[in-house]
């Protein structure tokens, strides 16, 4: 917390620095650190807040003594939240309010510096050009970007060339969402029913979260290899943990 408060931009560039810098830091803790950043949301402990620094680090701490702050703080009481909720609907739910604070602190700045109208505009552009954490955490981000990605690129290419002819969509690490009522759940059903996961052999579920292995092509329960929807969306290639094992052999 201390990092945050000895630092004060002045510009609008500078600010947009600082917020970036926060932001890749939270994106940190609720995406490739999210299984330490888990077990640090401790419910039994008291109330505790993530806060991302412009060094694109993140803790989870106390919030701060003083009042009234140095800063806006972040939503109090993440690691209570975290229990009775599933694990994804609580990244979701804490990857909301991160989003919050970090236009609260930057507004806080530009108000600080005096900031006009013109300011205020061209840093809310620059900030709305980048997702939001909660579409990143989601998978919502991927899914805008997707013509332009090239995860999306690499799927697209994949689905040529693979035998069993499924859509390119099937290939990314998601399940293809759809809409409630557009009569598709029967025709997602009929084509991948008899799709089993790797690893223990049950078969395909739509509500579930699966991940394609891009070594063996085999498909796997998200939760039978321990990646979430938020992590898979930072893998490029997945290797199930057969694969994995088979090249880390000499």
């Amino acid at each position: 917390m201390d990092e945050g408060a000895q630092y004060n931009p002045r510009t609008v560039e500078d600010v947009f620095r600082d917020f970036k810098g926060r932001r890749a830091g939270m994106i940190r803790a609720l995406t490739t650190d999210v299984e330490e950043f888990y077990q640090q949301c401790d419910p039994e402990k008291e109330n505790l807040c993530l806060y991302g620094f412009p060094s694109e680090q993140w803790e989870v701490n106390l919030p701060a003594e003083e009042v009234p702050p140095e800063l806006p703080e972040p939503a109090l009481g993440i690691n209570f939240a975290r229990e009775g909720l599933q694990e994804n609907d609580w990244l979701a739910l804490v990857a909301v309010h991160s989003d919050a604070w970090l236009l609260a602190v930057a507004f806080y700045f530009g108000a600080r510096f005096g900031f006009d109208k013109a300011d205020r505009k061209r840093l809310f552009s620059m900030m709305n050009e980048l997702p939001t954490i909660f579409e990143v955490v989601t998978g919502a981000a991927k899914k805008q970007g997707k013509d332009k990605s090239s995860v999306s690129n690499h799927s697209s290419n994949k689905s040529k060339s693979n035998s069993k002819g499924r859509s390119s969509e099937s290939h990314s690490k998601f399940p293809k969402p759809r809409e409630e009522g557009d009569g598709m759940e029967d025709e997602d059903e009929d084509e991948h029913g008899d799709t089993l996961c790797g690893a223990c052999g049950e078969n395909y579920a739509s509500d579930e979260f699966w991940i394609c292995c891009d070594v063996c092509e085999r498909w796997f329960h998200g939760k039978c290899v321990k990646i979430t929807p938020a992590r898979a969306e930072h893998i490029k290639q997945y290797k199930c943990p057969s694969c994995s094992n088979k090249r880390a052999r000499p």
